[in-house]
C-alpha cells in the first residue's frame, strides 16, 4: 500500500489550499480597492442644500443641484452650502435721538440665495451671517432707532422693523436675503420704563375724558334734533286741523277707549256740530 507523500502535513500545507488562500486575499482587496474607489467617485447633493466642486483646491463656477452624481475620485470633493432658511438670534445697542440707551433682542431670519452660494464660498470664510449680515443689521437698527424718541421706540416696533429690514437688504445686496426682523424684546432703563409707563397712563385718562365729552355732546345733538322734529310735527298737526276738521275726529275715533266725553266741541273757526259719542259701559244684554 502506497505512502502518502506528506504523511505530517497539515490542511494548509496542501498546495492547492497554499494557492487558494493567496488568491481568496487577493479578490478581497480588490473588492474593498473597488468599493473604495466606488464611493470616491460619487456623491450625493442633499435636500436644501448646494454642493460646489472643488477639484485639486479649484471651485467650479456652477453649483450643485441635489440629487446624486459622479466625481473624480480622490482628487474632487463636494462641499455642501446650506440654502434653507435659518433663523438667529442677534442683539442690537441703540441710542434714541433724546439720547436714551435701548437695548434690542433680535431674531433675523435669513436663507443664501443659490445663485450666491459659489460667490460666498470663494469670498468669504465662516459663517455668512457673522460676516455679512448680523453687522448690516445692527447698523441699520441703529441708524432708525436715532431718528426716534425712546417713547416712539417703544410705541412703533412694527415700523423699524419694516424701516430696518429696507436699510439691511440695502447694505447686504443679493449676495444674502433677508426675510425678517423680530423685535423680540426691548430693554431700557428703570426710569425711563417708569416715566414712559405714566405718560401712556395720563394719556389714556386724557383720551377716555375726550371720549365722554364727545359723546354726551352727541348726545345733546341728538336730543335737539329730536326737539326739534317734534316741534316741527306738532306744527304740521296743528295746521293740518285748521285745515280739516276732520282729522281731529279721525284721531279721537282711533284712540277711543269706550269713556271718552259725550260732546266734543266743534272748533269754533270751522263749522258743523261737535263729535257725540256714547258714555258709560253699554248696556247688558238680557237673556
Amino acid at each position: 500500500m502506497p505512502r502518502p507523500p506528506y504523511p505530517n502535513a497539515g490542511p494548509y500545507d496542501n498546495p492547492m489550499n497554499r494557492m487558494f488562500v493567496p488568491r481568496l486575499v487577493g479578490l478581497a482587496v480588490v473588492v474593498f480597492i473597488v468599493i473604495i474607489i466606488g464611493s470616491t467617485a460619487t456623491y450625493v447633493v442633499e435636500p436644501g442644500t448646494r454642493g460646489i466642486k472643488v477639484t485639486l483646491g479649484k471651485a467650479a463656477d456652477q453649483f450643485l443641484p441635489e440629487g446624486f452624481g459622479f466625481k473624480t475620485p480622490f482628487i474632487t470633493t463636494i462641499v455642501p452650502v446650506n440654502v434653507r432658511q435659518k433663523t438667529v438670534p442677534l442683539r442690537a445697542d441703540c441710542f434714541s435721538s433724546d439720547l436714551q440707551q435701548v437695548v434690542m433682542e433680535l431674531r433675523v431670519l435669513y436663507r443664501v440665495p443659490e445663485q450666491s452660494v459659489v460667490q460666498i464660498y470663494k469670498q468669504y470664510a465662516g459663517d455668512p451671517f457673522d460676516s455679512l449680515i448680523a453687522p448690516r443689521v445692527q447698523e441699520a437698527i441703529k441708524e432708525v432707532t436715532a431718528l426716534l424718541t425712546a417713547e416712539q421706540i417703544v410705541k412703533n416696533r412694527e415700523q423699524i422693523k419694516e424701516s430696518a429690514i429696507a436699510g439691511a437688504r440695502q447694505k447686504i445686496g443679493e449676495i444674502l436675503w433677508v426675510e425678517d426682523i423680530v423685535i423680540r424684546n426691548l430693554e431700557l432703563s428703570p426710569e425711563l420704563e417708569k416715566a414712559i409707563e405714566a405718560k401712556m397712563v395720563a394719556e389714556q385718562q386724557a383720551a377716555q375724558a375726550r371720549f365722554t365729552q364727545a359723546q354726551k355732546q352727541v348726545e345733546a345733538e341728538t336730543a335737539v334734533i329730536r326737539a326739534r322734529g317734534e316741534a316741527e310735527a306738532i306744527k304740521v298737526r296743528g295746521e293740518a286741523l285748521k285745515l280739516n276738521p276732520a282729522f281731529l275726529r279721525l284721531e279721537i275715533v282711533e284712540k277711543w277707549n269706550g269713556k271718552s266725553p259725550l260732546v266734543v266741541p266743534a272748533d269754533r273757526n270751522t263749522s258743523g256740530a261737535g263729535l257725540l259719542l256714547p258714555l258709560g259701559e253699554p248696556p247688558a244684554s238680557t237673556p
